[in-house]
């Protein structure tokens, strides 16, 4: 189960990992089809439990929504969390994206919302600390989006052993390169946002005034946390 601010990269990155596929068959192929998202009405859940083990699913439901297996042990979760400026930033271009939301109102409010946990799947800061709290339980692998762009051959190798796949040295080192080519393929897409997938975007909408906002209320959600971030590399 993959629950993340980051999925539509992650899911692409678990399912090479795991299948050992190359790049360019998954640039071929409709991965979403490969990880059907758990709390969609779509495909469902009758279809869902027809799939074969290893299952990979996809889910955005906070911690304690998950089903009991997971909080059982019995099956295994990949969390990535992402430093919530660039998050914020991202969501909001994603909002505006789709024909079905078709966000239209500014940054700031978009923000606010953020701030205020009035947007999907409730407060973002419960969410991400919720998770933390489990970090290190056995079946759960707590992953931070900017690793994978400042360190992705130890976050390889943590998938690796993760899923329980295995490699010799030089399939792994393939495998790191095959990844690298899937991050700079999904970064760099037309299809988005330019540099939607880059550390350090937030500095590019964020007005001091929003930072210094974001940055007070940060302080008193996630005060009592030791989870840090990085925010620029």
């Amino acid at each position: 189960c993959l629950v993340s601010a980051g999925t539509g990269l992650l899911q692409e990155l678990v399912y090479l990992v795991s299948q050992g596929a190359d790049p360019d068959e998954i640039g071929l192929m409709n991965i979403d089809e490969q990880l059907p998202v758990l709390e969609y009405p779509q495909p469902g859940l009758d279809i869902i439990k027809e799939l074969t083990s290893p299952r990979l699913i996809k889910s955005h439901l906070p911690y304690r929504f998950l089903p009991s297996d997971l909080h059982n042990g019995n099956s295994k979760v990949i969390y990535m969390a992402r430093n919530p400026k660039d998050l914020v930033v991202s969501y909001y271009q994603f909002h505006r994206s789709l024909r079905t939301m078709s966000y239209r109102g500014t940054f700031q409010e978009f923000c606010r919302r953020f701030m205020n946990d009035k947007l999907g799947y409730g407060s973002w800061f419960e969410h991400v600390q919720e998770f933390w709290e489990h970090h290190m339980d056995a079946n759960v692998l707590f992953l931070k989006y900017e690793d994978m762009h400042k360190d992705l051959a130890t976050m390889v190798e943590q998938l690796v052993r993760f899923l329980g796949v295995s490699y010799d040295k030089a399939q792994l080192e393939s495998m790191v390169e095959h990844c690298h080519q899937l991050i700079d393929q999904c970064c760099n897409a037309e299809a988005l946002p330019v540099g939607r997938g880059r550390v350090g975007l937030w500095k590019d909408i964020f007005t001091v005034s929003m930072n210094e906002k974001f940055d007070l209320v940060y302080k008193q959600k996630m005060g009592k946390c030791d989870l840090t971030f990085d925010f620029y590399l």
